[in-house]
């Protein structure tokens, strides 16, 4: 996987409970996005989320942490790509990332009229 991530920020209070965990709906919404440029980059256009598979959250994320988001596209059909996502976090004062979540993506492109179309076209 790249190490350039798709996504980097840090998680605020806004983004969290009342125990000080970022919401896991947050994480997905970035996730998405991330998944969502590259599929756009691939795709060379509009594209689609229409699956998310395997979510799973090892560790939770604090408020302050850094975030990001690194995506893979690890296969192209005709129409649609799946897209690995990990999101790593990093306290704020420390160079070790740790792996807090990950999923696959699936999204399909389409034109104008919200059709699919062929990837490349």
């Amino acid at each position: 996987m790249s190490r350039n991530p798709a996504i980097r920020t840090v998680a605020m209070p806004a983004d969290a409970n009342a125990y000080g965990d970022i919401f896991g709906g947050w994480l997905m919404s970035l996730m998405d996005s991330g998944a969502g440029l590259m599929a756009a980059r691939r795709t060379k256009g509009r594209a689609v989320t229409v699956a998310m598979d395997g979510l799973a959250f090892h560790k939770p994320v604090k408020v302050g942490d850094e975030v990001s988001v690194y995506a893979e596209i690890t296969s192209v059909g005709t129409t649609s790509m799946e897209i690995s996502t990990d999101v790593f976090r990093r306290e704020r004062h420390s160079v070790e990332e740790e792996l807090v979540t990950s999923a696959k993506f699936t999204f399909v492109a389409i034109d104008d009229a919200g059709k699919p179309r062929k990837i490349g076209d």
